[in-house]
């Protein structure tokens, strides 16, 4: 990036250690204006290539990122803290999704034929044509993953991107569009300014023809509200207070194993990551014996070290809030099972894997986001019981469900009001499903990644319907009108008896 109208910089800070990683320019709103000139500009020369040629540079991304995945699973460690293995999730995110899409746009974006009012007489063409230029927020927890599989399937729609990585996270961003310049994609389609909301926010909307956004509940409403103003479409995906059902029937060793990495990955800095965790009581006591051990001998650490377990908090943002919920928890009677303390020993920003019972309502911990390494256990007595917990709640993203009777558990699911539900796995089974849309119901967001959904949200259905002069919507010359509305009532009758309608 080069020097910003502004002059002002900013230091990304490494969370294992808390020194400087690297400082980088922030954007003013004419850098902002800039950028979407920029990016109109390279857009209409993209959006003129074939679907097929546009894929390209997504098709070599696959194995170029899966053979360099060293280089870049340092610099996500290094701007997150993530453990090494939590790293690897995101390469490999981001080498499935590009590749599933790149291969399917080609014929997701060609035009369709549909059928026409009158049958040989009325020629129907579904086009797709792209928004423009795409506002793309992207987060700090999955900088690479959610950065780059909202901008692929927009570029291969047609559209440049404007895209506003938080800063400090947004190294990955700036090594991706490197390396996708190396495989042939024009750097001008994709545009990077950075910024606080406050200051940028305003001018990245204002000139977005679609906004896609990952982050908040809040920030998403007002996000929804200004697309809403300038009748531009939008797709956010936003908070979570997933939980987890643990039958009666369940494997607990295996549920255990399911819920760490459930609750865990990332130090449960995943917007998917289970923070309420509902166990049948006939083996509640079994299950919290077996989870709080299993979590207490999680190996913490930093570094690039693949042994490690759960790395550090991102953020001293998040390490405060982790602290003020589990402490709130506590002070008002909740019981820590194991956890519960920072570890500046470690890092400044590590916590350890907390796990308590007792957490009821008062507590911020019941119902707010934690987005940090902890959870709260509670038993039910039905598989009703145990839906209505789920489902009592503001947010919708994601749910799991263990048993050992797949058919019980896919009962339940369907009354899960979740955009995800994943049987004896925690998120990944149906995250990863590419071909699957993914998203959140109620303030969980709105709209779809992943499956036709994830590429056709970029783009606008164009009808285009010619008629052929021998059938039309007036009558022949010298037939009453009367007489012809006769006619098509006849001829409307016999399509549908037909199935041609």
């Amino acid at each position: 990036m080069q020097v910003t109208s502004s002059g002002r910089t900013q230091c990304v800070i490494a969370p294992f250690t808390g020194e400087t990683l690297a400082e980088l320019p922030i954007s003013g709103v004419d850098d902002v204006r800039a950028a979407y000139a920029k990016a109109r500009a390279a857009q209409a020369d993209w959006a003129g290539r074939s679907p097929a040629e546009r894929a390209r540079p997504f098709l070599l991304l696959h194995d170029a990122i899966l053979d360099r995945r060293d280089e870049i699973l340092d610099l996500v460690q290094n701007e997150t803290g993530k453990a090494r293995k939590h790293a690897f999730e995101e390469v490999l995110d981001v080498a499935g999704c590009s590749l599933y899409y790149a291969r399917r746009a080609p014929r997701l974006l060609a035009p369709r034929a549909r059928k026409g009012i009158f049958p040989a007489a009325t020629r129907v063409t579904e086009l797709r044509r792209p928004k423009g230029v795409v506002a793309l927020i992207s987060p700090w927890n999955y900088p690479l993953a959610l950065g780059v599989t909202d901008a692929v399937p927009a570029l291969l729609a047609g559209n440049a991107i404007v895209h506003k990585p938080d800063t400090q996270t947004a190294l990955s961003t700036l090594w991706t569009i490197d390396l996708l310049a190396e495989l042939g994609m024009p750097r001008e389609i994709w545009q990077v300014v950075l910024g606080e909301p406050a200051d940028v926010g305003d001018a990245l909307l204002d000139h977005a023809d679609y906004v896609v956004f990952t982050g908040s509940t809040r920030g998403g409403r007002k996000i929804a509200e200004e697309a809403a103003r300038r009748l531009i479409g939008c797709s956010l995906e936003l908070g979570g207070k997933n939980p987890m059902i643990v039958l009666d029937d369940a494997d607990l060793d295996v549920a255990v194993q399911g819920a760490v990495r459930a609750c865990f990955t990332n130090a449960g800095q995943l917007c998917l990551s289970i923070e309420r965790l509902y166990v049948h009581e006939s083996v509640f006591d079994a299950f919290a014996e077996r989870f709080a051990r299993a979590a207490e001998g999680l190996t913490l650490g930093a570094g690039h070290d693949w042994s490690v377990q759960m790395g550090s908090l991102t953020s001293r943002r998040q390490l405060d809030t982790v602290t003020a919920h589990v402490d709130d928890a506590v002070a008002k009677g909740a019981t820590l099972l194991t956890g519960g303390r920072a570890r500046p020993d470690l890092g400044p920003l590590f916590y350890e894997p907390t796990v308590l019972t007792g957490v009821r309502e008062g507590m911020e911990l019941c119902r707010d986001e934690t987005f940090g390494p902890v959870v709260a256990l509670y038993p039910f007595a039905t598989d009703d019981e145990a839906v209505e917990l789920a489902n009592d709640t503001a947010y919708g993203l994601n749910a799991s469900i263990w048993t050992s009777s797949p058919p019980r558990a896919r009962r339940l699911a369907a009354r899960v009001r979740a955009g995800t539900v994943n049987i004896n796995e925690g998120y990944a089974s149906a995250y990863a499903s590419y071909d699957v849309p993914m998203g959140g119901m109620k303030a969980s967001g709105l709209g779809r990644r992943h499956g036709v959904e994830g590429l056709l949200r970029y783009t606008e259905a164009q009808a285009v319907a010619s008629q052929a002069g021998w059938l039309g919507f007036e009558p022949p010359g010298g037939v009453p009108y009367e007489r012809w509305a006769g006619v098509l009532v006849t001829a409307l009758k016999v399509m549908r008896r037909a199935r041609l309608k």
